[in-house]
């Protein structure tokens, strides 16, 4: 059932790129927030992570050249640092109130802060707040009704 999400993460970013002219994040992200729709904390994270790495883009970009290439590495590194961190470093400590705010994947919030970058951080998340939805609908309609537990 991760195939099929992924596959239709794909296809559904793709259609949405075609025709509303924005984009989901990247192209496998719808996919993967589908799969972590019913855990908000996990999205938060992914999101807070993704912001802190749009914001580093900015920094450095105020210093170099951040353009094409040079800036989804940055993009695609600064995420997977703070998704790090979000996974073994801060988590340890909200462990205790049972929250945490850990990325989905390590490239995920990489991806998404370079479309923050490309065409803005609320037409990024609508449009990917619209597509994950749309996925895991689409999942569980093929399905027949099944959703997948414990990803």
């Amino acid at each position: 059932m991760i195939e099929l999400t992924i596959g239709l993460g794909v296809l559904v970013s793709l259609l949405f790129h075609e025709i509303v002219g924005a984009a989901a994040g990247g192209i496998v992200v719808p996919g993967y927030i589908a799969m972590h729709l019913s855990d908000p904390a996990k999205m938060l994270g992914t999101f807070l992570v993704a912001f802190v790495a749009f914001l580093c883009i900015r920094l450095v970009s105020k210093f170099m050249f951040v353009y094409g290439r040079r800036r989804m590495v940055l993009a695609i590194m600064f995420g997977f640092i703070f998704g790090y961190i979000s996974r073994n470093l801060i988590s340890q400590d909200l462990m205790v109130a049972d929250l945490r705010l850990e990325a989905i994947g390590f490239i995920i919030p990489g991806l998404i802060a370079n479309w923050f970058e490309r065409q803005g951080v609320v037409k990024t998340l609508a449009t990917m707040l619209i597509a994950a939805p749309l996925v895991k609908l689409l999942v569980m309609v093929l399905t027949g009704g099944e959703i997948y537990h414990g990803i």
